[in-house]
Parts: structure tokens; sequence; C-alpha cells
């Protein structure tokens, strides 16, 4: 009898691809994009001893050693043209690309700008509350947007700027708001945590950790109930995956195969605790087929991979598949929130970390797809003054209303 139950239970747990091209139970995928954005199960190179022969007896050896040396010589060769044909096969897709790509810089730079500039802000007294930075993650929300059809729907946390940056809203409207005016994305009631935007379906930032992640299954579920065919995104940080939130939802959502994509962005922090102290496995993506959904792990830090990631898991939740738990392993450059000085980690560290800036890393794709710096730099301007602007009109804007403030808050007294 145990036998038997023990069979049954290892059937309901679903076989995951292993790096060996086997099956395993409750396994996880690591997924990596070319430079073109094609997503690949990544796998480990095996390894390959090959005993060298031994010389004939016949046969000089220093005429072997010859031979040897030349069959490796050759061999090289062949490698070095193969990997040219690829690299020069890379940068002509990636030139067919300039449009899209010069568009992910675009924004991933505006998000920059704009979150600098609210730092800026908040240091001067202009801006209130609590301000947490996307500064570092913004290959993240841009890979993700360019993923999404206009209408689905899109939950963050409380890290919420760059992601509605992202999705379309102005930065007119996101400035305002966190400066507290009428024309603000929330009226100027909801801060720096709380940005709403309906028109884009971001269905806004949570204050509540994990708050959000509920939320998501539940539109979810309307959209499998209606058959609209929309596909739902949540975001979060690594600390929320451990709170009863994320597992009702999960659970819910893998019982019901809903089309959501639980999306954790792992900044490696949760607040100022590093991962490895807060939960008993390295890799939040494990986590998820233990809800019957697959756990796929995408390197953040680049956005074509980021895209090809998301293109992939959400092709599948919209035809039915289900919904999975992408891990994005990414890093925030600043602290938890604007008055944290992180000293919970070393400047080596972010140091190291700093090399893998989405910016950066974005740069040498431009320049495989033939992009000049000076292309790059008239970008720059021109974002610039869209940041520059948005930080005007914000402070042109009339201060949030009372009268709005009790309206949203109260219901109406009946005659």
């Amino acid at each position: 009898m145990a036998e038997r139950a023990q069979t049954d239970a290892a059937k309901r747990i679903p076989a995951r691809k292993t790096s060996g091209g086997a099956t395993a139970k409750g396994s996880t995928r690591v997924l990596k994009a070319s430079p073109e954005g094609r997503s690949a199960e990544k796998r480990p190179a095996a390894k390959q001893t090959k005993t060298p022969a031994a010389p004939s007896p016949t046969e000089p050896r220093d005429k072997v050693k010859s031979k040897t040396a030349a069959k490796s010589s050759t061999k090289k060769a062949k490698t070095a043209t193969s990997e040219g044909k690829k690299s020069a096969s890379s940068r002509t897709k990636l030139a067919g690309r300039r449009d899209e790509l010069l568009g992910y810089f675009r924004k991933m730079y505006e998000i920059r700008r704009f979150e600098e500039e609210s730092a800026r802000g908040y240091a001067q007294g202009k801006i209130g509350g609590f301000l947490h930075l996307y500064i570092g993650q913004e290959a993240v929300g841009v890979g993700i947007s360019a993923a999404l059809e206009q209408e689905d729907y899109l939950f963050q946390s409380y890290r919420d700027h760059g992601i509605a940056l992202a999705r379309g809203m102005s930065a007119n409207a996101a400035m305002a708001e966190l400066f507290g005016k009428d024309t603000g994305c929330s009226r100027g009631l909801g801060g720096s945590m709380h940005f709403f935007d309906v028109a884009n379906n971001f269905l806004g930032g949570y204050g509540i950790v994990g708050g959000q992640i509920p939320l998501a299954a539940g539109t979810a579920f309307k959209s499998k109930y209606t058959q609209d065919g929309r596909v739902t995104v949540c975001l979060f940080g690594d600390g929320a995956t451990n709170i009863a939130g994320f597992h009702e939802a999960l659970s819910l959502a893998g019982l019901w195969k809903l089309p959501v994509i639980f999306v954790c962005e792992n900044n490696e922090y949760s607040m100022g605790t590093p991962l490895h102290r807060t939960s008993p496995v390295k890799d939040i993506a494990d986590k998820g087929p233990g809800y019957g959904m697959e756990g796929v792990i995408c390197e953040g830090h680049d956005v074509l991979q980021v895209k090809a990631c998301m293109s992939e898991v959400v092709k599948r939740a919209r035809t039915g598949g289900g919904p999975t738990l992408v891990e994005m392993k990414t890093y925030r450059f600043r602290g938890h929130s604007i008055s944290d000085p992180a000293k919970y980690r070393t400047d080596e560290e972010l140091k190291t970390r700093k090399a893998q800036d989405p910016l950066v890393v974005f740069r040498k794709h431009l320049a495989a797809a033939g992009v000049s710096d000076k292309e790059l730099a008239t970008i720059e301007e021109e974002v610039e003054t869209v940041v520059q602007a948005a930080v005007a009109f914000a402070e042109d804007s009339e201060p949030a209303k009372v009268e709005v403030m009790e309206s949203a808050v109260y219901a109406p007294l009946e005659a």
C-alpha cells in the first residue's frame, strides 16, 4: 500500500527537462537567449576526455607530435571560422531590428533618468513618503512589457515606477504622482507605491508585500472564465515568496491552470536581508513545481533574454498551457528605499554587479547592430528633455484635492 501511494504521488509531480535532456521530477529550466532574441534551454557542455593515441613503433615520436599539432591547429581554425560566421549572422539579424532595439534602449534610459531625478526630488523635499527605485532592474520591466499585448494585465509591488513607464504611462503622470499632484496617475493620492493606469492595464503597485499576488490570480481566473484571451503578469520580490498569499495564489493558479505568469524579481535582498537567510532554496523558481507549474530562471540584466523568456511563457499561458513561475535574476544598485544606505553589502559586490548594468549590456547589442554612439547620444538628449519636462510639469501642477480623496474613500450618504 505504501509503495502504491508513493508511485501515485510521483505521477502527480510534473516532469521537467534536465540539462542532459532526460526528465526529472520537479526540476527547473534555465533560459537564455541568443542576441537575436531566441530563447533556448541552457545546457552545460558535456566534458569529453580523449586519450591521445600511442605512437606506432615504426613512426617517429616527433612526426606524431607534428600530426597532432596540425590537427589541433586545423580544429581551432574551423572553430574560429564557425564562430566568425555565427557572429556575422548575429550582427545581420540584430541590424534588421534596429528600430526595435533603439526603442528598448530609449525606454530603459528613460526609466534610469526618471529614477535619478526622483531621488533628486526626494532629497530636495519635493517628494514625501517612501521611494523605492528601479535602478539596475530596467531590463526586466522593459523586456516583460515587450512580450505582452496591450490588453494583458500587469501587477507590480511597491517598486513600480519602472514598470509603469515601460507599460506606457507618461513621465508627466508618473512624476506628478510622486510630487503629490492632482495631475498624477492616482490623482496625487497614492504616491510612489500606488501607481495605477487603467488605460495601459497596469493594475497597480502595492505597498503590502505580496498583496498583489492573489489579485493577479483573480484577474487570470476572470480571463479563463470569460475566455477573453488575456494573460496576467504579476511581479514581486524574493521576500514575497515566503508569505501566505504567494502560496495560496500559486496553488489556485496551478490547480485551475490559470493564464498567469508569476515573476519574482530576485534582486537578492529582502529589504536588507540576503536570500540565503530567508529561503531554504537557492533558486526561487524551484518552488514552481510544488504548485503544479514549471519554474523558469532568466538572467534579468539583458532585455533581449527577458523578452525571449517571457514571450515563451506568455504564449503558453495564452494558449491554455497554464501558469509559470519565472525567476528574474537581477540586482538593484540603490538601497531598498531611498533612505536605505545599503551597508549590508560591500563596495566590491556592488562594483562587480554594476558590470552587468542593463544599459551597459545592451550597448553591446546595439554596437553589434551597427548603432553609433552619436545615435545613442541623440536619444539620451531626447530622453533628458522628456524627464526634465516631467519635473517641470509636476512642480507646476495643482496639489492633490481633499474633495477627490473624500469621494474616493467615503461612500455617499443615502438620503
